[in-house]
């Protein structure tokens, strides 16, 4: 029981625990829609073209927050823009988009004097969040949780059936828009956790595991989310006891997860 115990007897433990709860949670609820939209490639676009915004802000002593935002919502927008166009094709933008952001964030971090502080942005350090970082990823956590609850029906229409969503009058660009701020909400202020690199895993992982379990959507979330409870859990532990990147453990326990429920249902459906 000690060994259970031990870690969170720590201060900063305490806080990592929570921060990296709250971050699952708010991943875990929004992958459902990203997986579900097949937006997966959406929402890895999005965690690294918050990079040149991160790197701006480090290099000018601003809020890294607000840097990773303003790159986020540009990314939101650039995708929307070029899409709709009709220039070409959706996937094409978020390659354009996702690679030109991506290489000037590696531009300008080659530039920096300060590599390993930058190095931090992108693996993460949720072992340094401090009490008021926890408190904004909370606010966060609130204010996607109930803006995903307020368009619910919406988002839910749009996802699996969007020809009806256009027939029955609702905005289906718009609600995409919605969904992509709160995707790039989301990559913010998960960055600091488990960083830009890894994010991705966190979003996509635990919601790909559950859409293996149940085609319920209520019930996809649920088990998103328990299922990025457990990825932090575990992963919290593997960087205390074994000294290794708690972002990378996080996202690796997550990842093996989803092995065991794939493999698990690979052998059931050829019995």
């Amino acid at each position: 029981m000690d060994r259970l115990t031990e870690p969170f007897q720590l201060t900063f433990m305490q806080h990592a625990f929570a921060a990296s709860l709250l971050i699952g949670l708010t991943c875990g609820v929004l992958g459902v829609y990203v997986v579900l939209r097949r937006m997966a490639f959406i929402g890895d676009a999005v965690s690294h073209t918050v990079m040149p915004g991160l790197v701006a802000a480090y290099t000018q002593g601003w809020s890294l927050l607000g840097g990773a935002l303003v790159s986020g919502i540009v990314t939101a927008l650039g995708i929307g823009w070029i899409s709709r166009r009709g220039l070409v094709r959706e996937d094409t933008a978020i390659g354009v988009v996702f690679t030109g952001l991506f290489a000037l964030g590696v531009v300008m971090i080659s530039a920096t004097k300060s590599f390993k502080d930058v190095n931090n942005l992108l693996f993460g350090n949720v072992l340094g969040v401090t009490p008021e970082d926890v408190a904004m990823i909370a606010g966060s956590a609130l204010v996607v949780c109930a803006v995903l609850a307020l368009l619910h029906k919406e988002l839910e229409l749009t996802s699996f059936d969007p020809i009806h969503a256009q027939v029955a009058g609702l905005n289906a660009d718009v609600v995409r828009y919605v969904l992509l701020f709160l995707l790039v909400l989301a990559v913010v202020v998960g960055i600091q956790a488990v960083g830009v690199v890894l994010l991705s895993g966190l979003l996509i992982t635990p919601a790909a595991t559950a859409s293996l379990l149940t085609n319920r959507l209520q019930r996809m979330m649920l088990l998103s989310v328990v299922d990025a409870f457990v990825s932090v859990t575990i992963g919290l532990y593997a960087s205390y006891y074994f000294n290794v990147s708690t972002g990378g453990a996080i996202v690796l326990a997550a990842a093996a997860i989803f092995v065991v429920v794939s493999g698990v249902r690979a052998a059931k459906s050829a019995l």
